[in-house]
């Protein structure tokens, strides 16, 4: 059976998500002063705050990129 595939606004919005991950984890090590992974809870309920915040917006700006092509 084939592999559905995957939207293609989700497959654009991979690449961003990854980066507001490494930027919120090295934002809180700097906060901190030590190393922390991106699995550290505060890491991600700002990565969530993050992306609730620009979430829509991002959402609209790439379905509108796919569009024009």
């Amino acid at each position: 059976m084939p592999k559905d595939p995957i939207d293609p606004v989700v497959r654009q919005e991979i690449p961003v998500i990854q980066k507001i991950v490494r930027d919120e984890t090295w934002y809180e090590g700097e906060r901190r002063g030590c190393w922390v992974s991106s699995d550290d809870p505060v890491v991600r309920e700002n990565v969530c705050r993050v992306i609730f915040r620009i979430g829509q917006e991002l959402r609209e700006k790439l379905m509108a990129q796919i569009a024009r092509g």
